[in-house]
C-alpha cells in the first residue's frame, strides 16, 4: 500500500539515557508490579509510553516476536516488522511509539484505544501531524463520509475502496480511464495486450513506467527486424514472401521425405516396395471412417513413391496434404515456373529451398514477438506517435505520491492506534497472560479434553521441532491436530498444568475451541511427558505398584494358560495315539530332589515374610503414645511417596513459559514462571456448579463389588480390633517367647 517508513536506529537504552535528555522533573518514576513472582513494568499513562525508550531492555519481558501465529492483527505485525524480516523487535516496537508520539496530540491515546481513531487526537501544529490529518480526512472523502470525525480499521481495511473512485491516486499506475484522448487511450490498451498490466489502487487494470519502456523497446527492436526482412535478398517474393514463406514451411518437411524416398527406391529397387505403405497397411486404414482419420492418413507418404519420381502438386497427391500443396503451386511453384507447373523434380525443389535460405535466416531472428501480433504498421505508427501522452498520465500520478504516503500513514496510525497497546501488553510485560479477564496474544485458544479445559494453547507448526526446545519448559504438552469440517486444519500445544496424566495419551480426542470461538477437532499425536500436580506425584508410586501386580498377575495367566494349552494338546496326542494304535511318549522323568529343594526355599521364603511381617506389626502396636501409629503411618507413606513427590515439586517449581514461545520464535527474556496458583488459573478441572445437588444412587453401580468392598473394609477393622484386643490382654500372638537363661537350663544326663 504505502512506502515502507525508514525508522531511525533506537540506541540500546543504557546509551539512550545519556543521549536523550531527561524533563525537568528529573528521570519517570517507573512503577513495577509483581506477578507470577516477576517484576512487571505497567505502561499505564502517556509518559509511560513516551519513556520506553529509556526503560533497560533487561526489564523487558520479550525482545522479539513473530509476525504470524499471534491473535492480533496480521497487518499490525507487518507495519511494525518495517525491516520485512518475519519479526517484531524491541527498537521496531519503541520505534513505533515515538512515531506516535509525533503525531498525536497525547499518546496516552493509545492506552484507552478503540476501533477508530477519532480526528481530534491527531496534532496538527506540527507538520507530521498536519499531513497525517490532511490524508485522513482525504480517506474519508474517498469513501464518501465527509463530515465523519473518526477514521475506523473498516475504513482502511479494503484500499480500492479508498480509491475506487480515482485515476489518479500516487501508485505509478495509470488505467486506460486516465487517458483524455482516444490516442492515448488505445497506446495503453496496447501496452497491457502486448506486455502485460498491473492491478492500480482502485482495482483497475493499467500499466506502469516499467512496462511502457518494456512495451516501446520491444516496438523498435521488432521494426527493426521488420524493417531488414523488407530487402530484396530477403523479400524474394515481394510483398507476397510472408505468405510465400509459410506455404513452403507447412510442406517443407514432407516433401523433404518423399524425395528422400524416391532416392532410396531409386538406389535398390527393392527398397521401392517399403517405402510406400504395406498392402495390409491400406486395409487396416480402408476399415476406418477415412474422414474422421486425417492423422493417420496424413502420415502415409505424399504421392506414390517411385525412383525419379516428380512430385505432383494436383492429381495422385495424398489427400490430407492435397490443400497444403496446392496453396504452395500458388504461392511458391506458379510465380516461378508459371500457372502450366503441376509437378516438381527434386532439383526444382532443391532451388525453392535456395530462395527461401535468407528469408529463413532472418526469420530465425525475428526480435520483438512481444509487439508482432500489432503488425508491422501498427507499431511504426506508435514509435512515429511516441510515448510522451502516456509518461505526461504518469507524472499526473507521481505528483500524488507524497498524498500516497501520507494515507498509507493514516492506515499505519488505525492499525497503531487499535493494536499497539495490546503488544505492548504481551511483549514489554505479559500483563495479558496474568489477567482472568483477559488472553495474552500467544494463546490460541482452549482445549476441552479428560474433564479440563486448558487455556494455554499456542499455535506451532512443527511439533516435533516444537518439542525438542518447549521439552525445557517442564510442563506438560499435550500436541494436537485440529481439524475443522472444511478441511481448515492446524497444529497446537496444550500446556496441562492441574489435574493427572493417567488418560492423556496419544490418540485421545478433544475439542478446541479458537479464539473467534470456532470448535475444532483436536487429536492428540505427541506428548511431553512432565509433572503435572503433587498429588499425581503422591499416587505415582502406588499406581505403579498395582500396574506391577496387574502385569505380573496377566504374565502369571498367560504362563498357566500356554501350560494348559500344552496339556490339552498332550491328551489329544495320547488319545489319537490310542485310537490309532501309535505307542504314546513316555512321561517326562520327575526331578524328585529339585522339587523338594523348591519347596523348601517356598517355606523358608514364607516363614521370613511372615516373621518380618509380625516384627513391623508387633513394632506398630508397640509405638507409645497412640499418635505415634498416625506418625509412623504417616512416615511410611513418605517413604513410599516422598522421592516421587520430591522431584515433582522441584520440577513443578521449575515450570516456566519461555520455552513454549522461544520454540515459536519469541526472544522471551523475563523468566516467566507457571507456580502452581498460576497453572491452577491456567487449566480447569471440572467441578459441579455452586449450588447444584447430587443424587448418590446410581442405578448401574456395581453392587456385587460393593458389597465384597465392605466385607473387605470390615474384616481389616476386625483384625485390627483383634490384634488391639489381644495386645491389651497379653495374648499378642507375635510377641517373642523369652529365652530360658543359662543357669537354669537342665544339666545334661550323666553315663
Amino acid at each position: 500500500m504505502s512506502q515502507p517508513v525508514h525508522l531511525e536506529p533506537v540506541p540500546a537504552p543504557e546509551a539512550a539515557a545519556s543521549e536523550r535528555s531527561r524533563p525537568a522533573g528529573g528521570p519517570h518514576r517507573w512503577r513495577f508490579h509483581r506477578v507470577g513472582g516477576l517484576d512487571q513494568v505497567r505502561l499505564e499513562t502517556a509518559e509511560d509510553l513516551a519513556e520506553l525508550v529509556h526503560l533497560d531492555q533487561k526489564l523487558w519481558v520479550a525482545l522479539s516476536c513473530p509476525t504470524k501465529g499471534l491473535e492480533l492483527d496480521s497487518r499490525t505485525l507487518e507495519l511494525l516488522d518495517t525491516d520485512g524480516d518475519g519479526r517484531v523487535r524491541a527498537a521496531e516496537i519503541v520505534a513505533a511509539v515515538r512515531w506516535c508520539g509525533e503525531r498525536l496530540v497525547d499518546l496516552g491515546v493509545l492506552v484507552h484505544a478503540g476501533a477508530a481513531l477519532p480526528l481530534s487526537a491527531i496534532d496538527g501544529s506540527r507538520p507530521a501531524g498536519r499531513a497525517l490529518l490532511g490524508a485522513a480526512r482525504q480517506v474519508l472523502r474517498h469513501l464518501g463520509k465527509p463530515d465523519a470525525d473518526a477514521v475506523s480499521i473498516a475504513d482502511v481495511a479494503d484500499v480500492t475502496r479508498i480509491y475506487e473512485n480515482t485515476v489518479f491516486n500516487g501508485d505509478g499506475v495509470v488505467p486506460p480511464e486516465a487517458a483524455r484522448d482516444p490516442a492515448t487511450r488505445q497506446l495503453v490498451l496496447d501496452v497491457m495486450a502486448c506486455v502485460g498490466s498491473v492491478t492500480d489502487r482502485s482495482g483497475k487494470p493499467g500499466i506502469d513506467a516499467k512496462r511502457l519502456e518494456t512495451f516501446f523497446e520491444e516496438a523498435a527492436r521488432f521494426d527493426a527486424w521488420a524493417r531488414a526482412g523488407e530487402g530484396p535478398e530477403v523479400a524474394v517474393f515481394g510483398e507476397r514472401t510472408a505468405a510465400a514463406g509459410a506455404a513452403y514451411l507447412a510442406v517443407k518437411a514432407k516433401v523433404d521425405d518423399f524425395f528422400v524416398r524416391c532416392s532410396l527406391a531409386a538406389q535398390d529397387p527393392r527398397a521401392a516396395a517399403a517405402m510406400n505403405r504395406s498392402e495390409p497397411e491400406l486395409v487396416a486404414l480402408a476399415a476406418h471412417d477415412l474422414a474422421a482419420s486425417q492423422e493417420e492418413v496424413a502420415r502415409f507418404p505424399l504421392a506414390r513413391v517411385e525412383a525419379g519420381r516428380a512430385l505432383p502438386l494436383l492429381a495422385g497427391v495424398n489427400p490430407a496434404w492435397a490443400a497444403a500443396l496446392d496453396v504452395l503451386r500458388r504461392e511458391v511453384v506458379m510465380p516461378l515456373h508459371g500457372e502450366a507447373k503441376t509437378s516438381l523434380t527434386a532439383e526444382e525443389w532443391a532451388l525453392v529451398g535456395a530462395r527461401f535460405l535468407a528469408w529463413e535466416a532472418w526469420r530465425g531472428e525475428k526480435a520483438g514477438a512481444a509487439v508482432e501480433p500489432l503488425g508491422a504498421a501498427r507499431v511504426r505508427a506508435i514509435l512515429a506517435e511516441g510515448k510522451g501522452g502516456v509518461e505526461a498520465l504518469l507524472a499526473e500520478d507521481a505528483a500524488l505520491e507524497a498524498e500516497d504516503a501520507a494515507i498509507g500513514d493514516v492506515i499505519r496510525m488505525v492499525h497503531y492506534h487499535r493494536d499497539l497497546h495490546a503488544l505492548l501488553r504481551n511483549f514489554v510485560s505479559f500483563v495479558d497472560l496474568y489477567d482472568p479477564a483477559r488472553q495474552a496474544v500467544f494463546q490460541a485458544g482452549t482445549l476441552y479434553l479428560d474433564a479440563r479445559s486448558c487455556d494455554l494453547c499456542v499455535r506451532v507448526d512443527d511439533p516435533a521441532a516444537h518439542a525438542a526446545v518447549a521439552g525445557r519448559s517442564r510442563m506438560f504438552l499435550a500436541y494436537c491436530d485440529c481439524r475443522r469440517p472444511g478441511g481448515e486444519s492446524l497444529k497446537i500445544a496444550a500446556c496441562f498444568t492441574q489435574g493427572d496424566s493417567d488418560y492423556l495419551t496419544v490418540g485421545r480426542n478433544g475439542i478446541f475451541y479458537d479464539r473467534k470461538g470456532r470448535d475444532w477437532d483436536a487429536t492428540i499425536v505427541k506428548i511431553v511427558e512432565n509433572p503435572i500436580s503433587i498429588r499425581q506425584a503422591f499416587f505415582a508410586p502406588y499406581k505403579k505398584f498395582l500396574r506391577m501386580i496387574e502385569e505380573q498377575v496377566a504374565r502369571f495367566a498367560a504362563a498357566k494358560d500356554r501350560e494348559s494349552e500344552g496339556r490339552l494338546a498332550a491328551g489329544a496326542e495320547v488319545t489319537v495315539g490310542a485310537a490309532t494304535g501309535a505307542k504314546a511318549p513316555p512321561p517326562a522323568p520327575v526331578d524328585v530332589g529339585k522339587m523338594v529343594g523348591i519347596i523348601a526355599a517356598l517355606g523358608v521364603g514364607a516363614g521370613a515374610i511372615g516373621t518380618l511381617f509380625g516384627g513391623f506389626v508387633s513394632g506398630f502396636m508397640d509405638l507409645q503414645p497412640w499418635w505415634a501409629k498416625i506418625v509412623a503411618v504417616l512416615g511410611l507413606l513418605m517413604l513410599v511417596s516422598g522421592p516421587s513427590m520430591l522431584i515433582a515439586w522441584l520440577k513443578l517449581r521449575q515450570r516456566t513459559l519461555g520455552p513454549v514461545l522461544d520454540a515459536n520464535g519469541w526472544a522471551v527474556n523475563g523468566r516467566v514462571k507457571v507456580n502452581l496458583p498460576l497453572g491452577s488459573a491456567l487449566t480447569h478441572v471440572a467441578a459441579l456448579p455452586p449450588g447444584a445437588r447430587r443424587t448418590l444412587e446410581d442405578p448401574y453401580e456395581d453392587r456385587a463389588a460393593r458389597r465384597r468392598r465392605r466385607v473387605a473394609w470390615i474384616v481389616l477393622l476386625a483384625l485390627a480390633a483383634g490384634l488391639v484386643l489381644a495386645r491389651r490382654y497379653d495374648t499378642w500372638p507375635f510377641r517373642p517367647h523369652a529365652a530360658v537363661p543359662a543357669a537354669a537350663a537342665p544339666a545334661p544326663a550323666k553315663k
